[in-house]
């Protein structure tokens, strides 16, 4: 309930005790500042609760640095915003919408889609006041100044109503963000109806459509600024000057979601020339409120209609199901936490040395120890909470050893090693110093190449005397079925094998990783996007 703040508008600090607030005529009213610049106050709740709608909307934990335009661009898609009362330290504002029936659609619609600002999940609940009165002092000329800027008045018309196509840049991508992932990320907006993804200018870029402006405005709402995973691959988004896309093929650059009859084509982006040059020019970046402010905004997570599906993502992407809490679906590790904690696996079977190659695909592990009460319990340190990130996120639900793995965040900031003379039966293990690591190097091409688990394996560093056969009888002889196998064209030093599951690809990748296949030839192994 917001009745009983007591705090400063502008500053930290609560000062003297001159009352700032006082509640006329069931509306709340802001007095100028007393002649010493005393800042405190207090609100004077009435007598509804917080869940009796209202113009009025009480916003919480916000952001300690956050600006006037970000607050009221929280409200602009659903109507205009005709009063703003910042409460800086208390992290909190008011916001008065121009009409009950625009607060009723923002408050329904953030039930639902947790509104997310600068890595923190933002509360927004009606007010106990029916209006904000505000006068001229300086703690809200910003507000005012702000409001006045980006009312519609000072807006042309003819933008009111945003695209309902994005222009999505993909900044600092560390890792690979394929067009599913897109899909699945956006869809939690809206339909999405259409998609096609490019590189421009050494960018990771995107054009997506829904099918009308409001999801759009929606989703550039929550997602511009985000990250996909902690600390990288960041989403700049803005409004396309296209209002509809033009898609020829389905495949891994572009898909129709409303014609599953098209073609596959050959994996190039199949708009014409000219719509694509449009779509390159700057978009419409504005903060004006769409026309009408719509009444039906999409659910948190849409159903595609029947037999147009976006395809499910294996492992960690399934995320993104999760409650409207978690933001984009990788939720955010805090800075530092790079300790994951394994449960559900097998206690016969699980190893250090297991773990340590599975967990090792999505970053370099560091320690490893299987508790000893508890062997189906393991923790696992990475060397960045990025890394951790990705391996929480692509092994999540895999299936090793006949077990689905549960991964979650530990409460450790690090895996001690056993003190000396207390031997643990090998439980512990420190890969600090391991040459199997995949990322020691900066740049290194393995991270363009990280992929979630499945059937398909790529190997490398194969010698020239090892021939299909070889590799063939190699992988059966851990008991898994082959059940394709094909050099690599240009360089027998690659190859690609299919196995009979995911899981039995999982266990291969375990046991032959860094096999020695003679000549001073060490296996690679690694889990590959293609297929044979």
């Amino acid at each position: 309930m917001d009745g009983s703040v007591h705090q400063d508008i502008t500053v930290g600090t609560k000062r003297g005790s001159d009352e700032l607030f006082s509640t006329v005529s069931n509306g709340l009213y802001i007095m100028s500042t007393t002649a010493n610049g005393n800042d405190s106050k207090k609100f004077k709740g009435d007598i509804r609760g917080p869940g009796v709608p209202s113009r009025v909307i009480h916003i919480r934990k916000l952001p300690n640095d956050i600006t006037e335009t970000e607050v009221i661009s929280l409200g602009l898609p659903f109507g205009d915003v005709t009063n703003l009362l910042m409460l800086k330290a208390k992290n909190q504002a008011f916001l008065e919408m121009n009409s009950e029936e625009a607060a009723q659609n923002m408050v329904g619609y953030y039930s639902t889609v947790m509104p997310i600002i600068r890595h923190h999940p933002v509360y927004v609940q009606f007010s106990n006041h029916k209006e904000l009165k505000t006068d001229n002092s300086p703690n809200q000329e910003r507000a005012q100044a702000a409001l006045r800027a980006l009312s519609t008045s000072h807006v042309d018309t003819a933008l009111a109503t945003p695209s309902p196509v994005l222009r999505v840049v993909v900044e600092n991508l560390v890792y690979p963000v394929s067009l599913d992932a897109l899909c699945q990320i956006f869809s939690k907006f809206g339909t999405v109806l259409r998609i096609i993804v490019f590189t421009k200018n050494s960018q990771f870029q995107a054009l997506l459509q829904y099918p009308d402006g409001a999801s759009a405005q929606a989703a550039k709402l929550s997602l511009d600024g985000q990250n996909i995973y902690n600390g990288c691959c960041t989403l700049r988004i803005s409004f396309s000057k296209l209002t509809s896309l033009n898609v020829k093929y389905n495949n891994e650059k572009s898909r129709d979601f409303t014609r599953p009859d098209l073609p596959s084509g050959d994996s190039q982006p199949t708009m014409e020339h000219p719509a694509m040059a449009a779509a390159f020019t700057p978009g419409i970046i504005s903060a004006a409120p769409y026309a009408g402010a719509t009444h039906a905004f999409p659910p948190a997570f849409t159903i595609q209609p029947a037999g147009l599906t976006v395809p499910a993502l294996p492992g960690g992407l399934a995320s993104l199901s999760l409650p409207g809490a978690t933001r984009l679906g990788f939720p955010p590790l805090p800075a530092g936490v790079c300790v994951l904690l394994i449960s559900n696996l097998n206690p016969e079977r699980v190893t250090p040395h297991c773990l340590f190659i599975l967990f090792g695909v999505y970053g370099d592990v560091m320690r490893v120890k299987i508790l000893f009460n508890k062997k189906e319990n393991a923790l696992v340190q990475m060397s960045d909470s990025t890394q951790a990130q990705l391996a929480m996120s692509h092994l999540s639900g895999q299936q090793l050893h006949g077990r689905s793995l549960r991964i979650t965040l530990s409460k450790h900031t690090s895996v001690q090693l056993p003190r000396e003379g207390h031997e643990d039966q090998g439980l512990t293990k420190d890969y600090s110093n391991s040459p199997l690591h995949r990322f020691k190097k900066p740049g290194s091409k393995n991270y363009s190449n990280i992929f979630p688990p499945s059937a398909t394996l790529h190997l490398s560093n194969i010698p020239p005397s090892v021939v299909e056969d070889d590799l063939k009888m190699l992988f059966s002889s851990s008991g898994a079925m082959v059940k394709a196998f094909k050099f690599f064209q240009k360089d027998h030093k690659m190859a690609l094998i299919q196995m009979g599951s995911v899981e039995e690809a999982i266990e291969c990748l375990i046991e032959f990783h860094n096999h020695d296949l003679g000549e001073n030839h060490h296996l690679r192994v690694s889990f590959s996007k293609s297929s044979i």
